[in-house]
């Protein structure tokens, strides 16, 4: 492997260099480590897509049809004939401006697309800005120039050499050159949930999109972006339908491919980047995929405010469809009776076009009624808002992946956080320690010590610990020593300085590949253990965990001159009671560091762990604080204040976790609580059988506060067990914080998964809504703001929409009926509708969030959208702009002196008595919005309204237009100018809107028994049906996906080509002597191979082309040799245990494939 290495001009302890032009003539040759983002809609399919609106598909048809019939003027002799309907006004020209209002209709239709396009648009540039950002944020850690260094994933080539670690999402493909204990998960791949142990000799292939989930290691890039397995499977996702049109062309292009390699890559590139369309990193595919399938798979709950939502627009729809063809309907009926009945007329040829005309407009004013009665503006306001929200928490810490993940965090009644880095600063210190049978209060003078003890302390700490774990020196004088890696490991290098003793040479003695085997720590060992070889032949166990297990392992241990002791269970259980539980009550952490020699002779058998991990000898126990961060006590005050329960589920001890509880405030003194171990936790829950019982789980959760020793599937129960209960009035809503790979499965079955952005896995990322860019718990305090925020800014929304629609529909449909025409026109219908509504949803959906949020209690999944406080404040303002409406159309000719407007013919100019009444309307639905800013019934709507800038200019900015369409709107508006007196009363009416909100107010909702609340959640009976439906229905396309994703997958493996092209540099030379690839291994032509049908063959797929086996018999060549030469060191990190490359050519066929042979365990594994 080192050959090899060599020749990708690469060396394993230094990497690459940072030779720029080096770097990029890798990145022309392989590819760059990103795949091409999916090309976002353009404005112009956004536009399309929003006039695909079937309300304006309607209107747009019925200003076409007025359009087209305002042009037809009937022989103005026959028109007399045709009754006094088509009479003109005054003025003949005006019978000619008839297309006017179509026009005027068609132009708003316009308007209100570009705007709703125009939001789409910048909702996904919005998106994708962030999407960026979290790629952005993914970094990998490789050596250069013989340092480590972080660099972002889309940065990485092929050849460089990768730091892996446990928790890692591999964002490249690569060949492992050494590990320890390296377990990977590749269920993404290959949907096989058990994990692949790694190592150099057997199955060295890494692939990106998996998960490392123990152990670490180094590997050597080997395909990036589009050419790696992620990128492969992307591609082939990507380019779904068009892939079959695109077939013949790439068979071809493919065919024709260039012998020399450099073209070929570039070619393949070509070829591949032809048919991508998915997004860039990894995580941004996976993401977009996951998206697709969430659009494609009905959720099994939708977001609570989704539910309520869509079932308030489905009722107000239906009303408004009912309203609207009634409207018509009397409309009609009027006309004719009239027409024919009364005025006894006879139905003539030549008077078609003028009743149809009629008919025309009675169309139009109805088309007009459902326009208004349908809230447009609500999908909108939710947009908007929820944008705005987003935008606003990236400020507050808070990275938010899934929309709806921040308004369900609003409803939240329960969090289940951790301790380490959330509640604690994760900046830890030992502080206490048990050496040489003394316990310690603080650091001990290293001359009180033996020097076998602190020898032996400084090794175990040193050599059993991650390499890339260590303390650098402050950023700036004065400040703290940096803490690089696992904190605790980092609070124990810690320790060894304070002893005024040095790490760095042993680890210089002993370097990572002289460990002879290492046993990684994880949540199931809650240990880490190293074996080294000795002088003479023999072995030492270096070990470090929990200090109740690891000290059952003890047999012996270490007094104050150096010398063992034998450690009895007696001893030990003294030791707890004196020197472990006084530390956890102290809230300290109490880690175990222990030795075993084993002497030479005959070797142990290192993969039976528990027989190595037993017989150990106590060097010391030390306790580690983790102070509270300080904001976090008033942060979960605040949490508790807002009716959230917080509990704490942690690894640590049972004492140090109620320390840190009563620190932190999650228990008080006299509450009747619970604190629970894992174990106990499961006994309480189980059966005799072993299974989880939810009435047992019921009886335990709503005390439980904190977990302590819990496992990640304990974690996972508990939060499933609050889901799934039904003891309460309404279901939890659970939020959950995690940072470990372990994390993901309680991450992903929480409402809302908070994932830490600093100290978190890429796995736990991955599984979650919600990313802390701070790790800190005040931040979810924040996102719990927010979340009210969003549902209260719709709640404002609904409540001022809905009065303009209940006003709006009252009249068109009392107007039409009673006068034979709305007296609010089409054009300003959709003015008031759309326009305003657009406007006002952005008005009413930004206001920021106050502190008053927190002081009430979540509302759940049964409240109501619309309170009884809100219906009595839209009825009530509906009541009052009816009574000065009404008044205005019945009245409003003689208080003001005007001509009236009723009964106007068909082209007659526009009347100053129906303008007033639109200019009233307008003007109270203005003062309307600042009544519409409190929904709980306060007095002050002024409160805090100059502290959103876009409030105040929205409201001015739909006046002012008001004054233009009033003024100067004219027939396209059906608008007269008005004078000065007639809007000094509009403004006075509009005014009153703001007193009549105060009588409103005073009136007290608990009187007003008749009210209904409105915007249920889904009722549970629906909700059991549609669930069972779509049981079915996922069940069957989870079948369907597993199936696409499995042909993917052995589609995709064939394009381990370019991988192949890698190993193969590793045999020959870097860019020579690539022979072309059989045409039967393009991807394409494999799918069309007679033996891939799926349903019969599902397991005798080939993987990788029987190509592999055609070379062998064909002309001899190189090959990788069949077993590489005995080493001495079993260590899987160990170099010299490589794939050796030999020039042997005599190998015969068995040989090439036994299954030593790196290729074909890479086939296997595969």
């Amino acid at each position: 492997m080192d050959d090899s290495c060599l020749k990708l001009n690469d060396l394993q302890v230094y990497g690459l260099s940072d030779n720029t032009a080096d770097l990029e003539k890798r990145r022309q040759i392989y590819g760059q480590n990103f795949i091409p983002p999916k090309k976002p809609k353009t404005f112009m399919q956004l536009v399309w897509e929003a006039l695909q609106d079937v309300t304006l598909i309607i209107l747009e048809i019925a200003a076409i049809i007025s359009l087209g019939l305002s042009f037809y003027a009937p022989p103005s002799e026959e028109s007399e004939a045709c009754g006094n309907v088509a009479v003109g006004a005054e003025d003949e020209g005006e019978s000619e401006a008839g297309w006017i209002e179509g026009a005027a209709i068609l132009l708003s239709v316009i308007c209100v697309v570009l705007v709703t396009a125009f939001n789409d648009w910048s909702k996904e540039k919005q998106f994708r800005g962030l999407q960026s950002r979290i790629e952005q944020e993914q970094k990998f850690t490789v050596i250069r120039n013989g340092q480590q260094v972080q660099i972002p994933v889309a940065e990485l080539v092929v050849g460089d050499i990768a730091q892996i670690k446990y928790g890692d999402l591999l964002p490249a493909d690569g060949v492992l050159i050494q590990g320890n204990d390296l377990k990977i998960d590749e269920s993404s791949l290959t949907g096989e949930s058990d994990h692949v142990r790694k190592s150099v000799e057997k199955d060295p292939m890494l692939l990106s999109g998996t998960h490392v989930m123990e152990g670490s290691g180094r590997m050597v890039i080997t395909a990036v972006g589009v050419n790696s397995q992620t990128g492969i499977i992307f591609t082939l996702l990507g380019a779904g339908g068009e892939e079959e049109e695109k077939k013949d062309k790439k068979g071809k292009q493919q065919d024709g491919a260039v012998e020399n390699n450099q073209n070929k890559a570039k070619k393949q590139d070509g070829a591949v980047a032809m048919e991508m369309q998915p997004l860039k990193s990894a995580e941004g595919g996976e993401m977009e995929e996951r998206e697709k399938k969430k659009a494609s798979v009905p959720k099994k709950e939708k977001s609570v405010l989704q539910g309520k939502l869509t079932k308030l627009a489905v009722q107000i729809g239906k009303a408004g469809l009912v309203m609207s063809a009634i409207t018509v309907i009397i409309l009609v009926l009027y006309f004719v009776i009239e027409t024919f009945v009364i005025d006894g007329k006879t139905w003539m040829a030549e008077c078609t076009p003028v009743y149809v005309q009629y008919f025309v407009k009675f169309f139009i004013i109805g088309v007009t009624v459902l326009v208004v009665a349908v809230p447009e503006g609500l999908p909108l306001a939710v947009t908007i808002s929820l944008a705005y929200s987003v935008k606003k928490m990236m400020k507050d810490n808070n990275l938010v992946r899934h929309l709806d993940a921040c308004e369900t965090m609003g409803n939240a009644t329960a969090i289940c956080s951790d301790k380490t880095g959330t509640l604690t600063t994760n900046r830890m210190t030992v502080v206490q320690s048990y050496l040489g049978d003394v316990h310690h209060k603080e650091t001990p003078d290293p001359s009180s010590l033996t020097s076998k003890i602190l020898d032996l302390l400084v090794h175990a700490i040193a050599i059993n610990s991650a390499y890339t774990t260590k303390i650098l020196p402050p950023e700036k004088e004065g400040g703290l020593p940096r803490q690089v890696g696992n904190k605790t490991e980092c609070s124990l290098l810690g320790f060894v300085i304070d002893l005024r003793r040095d790490y760095q040479p042993v680890r210089e003695q002993i370097p990572e590949e002289k460990l002879y085997k290492v046993y990684t720590f994880n949540s199931v060992r809650k240990s880490m253990s190293t074996v080294i070889c000795m002088p003479d032949g023999g072995y030492r166990l270096f070990s470090k965990g929990a200090s109740e297990i690891l000290l059952k392992k003890c047999t012996n241990i270490l007094n104050g001159k150096g010398e063992l002791r034998a450690f009895r269970p007696r001893d030990r259980d003294e030791m707890i009671k004196k020197v472990i539980e006084p530390m956890a009550c102290d809230g300290l952490r109490t880690i175990c560091i222990a030795y075993r020699d084993f002497p030479a002779g005959k070797e142990p058998d290192w993969d039976n762990e528990n027989e190595i991990v037993i017989d150990l000898t106590c060097i010391a126990v030390v306790g580690i604080e983790d102070p509270v961060r300080p904001e976090v006590p008033e942060a979960i005050r605040k949490c508790q204040r807002a009716g959230i329960t917080v509990r704490m589920v942690t690894g640590d001890n049972i004492n140090t976790a109620r320390a840190i509880a009563v620190k932190c405030g999650i228990i008080q003194p006299g509450d009747d609580f619970l604190c629970l171990e894992g174990k106990e936790f499961n006994r309480r829950i189980r059966n005799e059988k072993g299974e989880i019982e939810q009435e047992r789980l019921d009886k335990i959760w709503p005390k439980l506060r904190v977990l302590a020793r819990s496992s990640p599937t304990d974690k996972h129960t508990l939060v499933k067990g609050i889901i799934d209960s039904t003891i309460g009035e309404q279901r939890q809503v659970v939020a959950v914080t995690g940072d470990g790979t372990n994390d993901g499965p309680a991450l992903k079955k929480a409402d809302v998964g908070f994932a830490m952005g600093i100290a978190g896995t890429d796995v736990a990322k991955e599984a979650s809504d919600i990313i802390l860019t701070d790790d800190n718990f005040s931040s979810i305090v924040k996102a719990v703001m927010w979340g009210r925020n969003v549902y209260d800014s719709i709640s404002k929304f609904l409540q001022f929409q809905l009065t303009v629609n209940v006003v709006a529909v009252i009249v068109a449909f009392t107007g039409a009926c009673i006068t034979q025409d709305s007296p609010l026109k089409a054009v300003q219908m959709l003015w008031v509708n759309l326009i305003m509504d657009t406007f006002a949803s952005l008005a009413l959906a930004t206001e920021p969030p106050t502190e008053a949020l927190l002081l009430r209690k979540p509302y759940g999944r049964n409240k109501p959208l619309i309170s009884r406080t809100m219906m009595k404040n839209i009825l009530g303002h509906a009541v009052y702009q009816l009574i000065i409406i009404f008044t205005l159309l019945f009245v409003g000719e003689v208080f003001f002196d005007i001509d009236s407007g009723r009964n106007a013919p068909l082209h007659s100019p526009p009347s100053e008595h129906y303008t007033i009444i639109f200019n009233t309307f307008v003007l109270m639905q203005l003062f309307n919005e600042i009544n519409a800013r409190k929904i709980h019934g306060e007095r002050n709507v002024f409160d805090g309204i100059f502290g959103n800038p876009i409030f105040c200019s929205i409201v001015l900015g739909t006046f002012v237009i008001q004054i233009v369409i009033v003024q100067f709107g004219g027939k396209p508006f059906s608008c007269s100018p008005l004078n000065a007196e007639q809007w000094l009363w509009c403004l006075f009416v509009g005014f009153g809107e703001l007193v009549w909100g105060q009588v409103i107010v005073s009136i007290p909702t608990s009187q007003l028994k008749c009210l209904k609340e409105a915007g249920h959640g889904p009722g549970k009976d629906e909700i059991t049906d549609e669930e069972m439906a779509e049981d079915e229905e996922e069940i069957d396309h989870a079948e369907r996906e597993l199936r696409r994703g499995q042909i993917l997958w052995f589609r995709g493996l064939n394009r381990i080509q370019t991988q192949i092209r890698v190993v193969k540099a590793f045999r020959s030379s870097l860019y020579e002597g690539l022979e072309k690839p059989d045409t039967k291994t393009s991807i394409h032509n494999f799918m069309t191979t007679p033996e891939f049908l799926i349903n019969d063959y599902i397991h005798n797929i080939p993987l990788i082309d029987d190509t592999d086996v055609e070379e062998s018999e064909g002309p001899p060549r190189r090959r990788f040799r069949a077993s590489p030469p005995p080493s001495p060191n079993k260590n899987n990190n160990a170099i010299d245990s490589g794939i050796y490359l030999s020039t042997d050519v005599s190998k015969t066929p068995t040989s090439s494939s036994s299954p030593v042979s790196p290729l074909h365990s890479m086939e296997t594994s595969l």
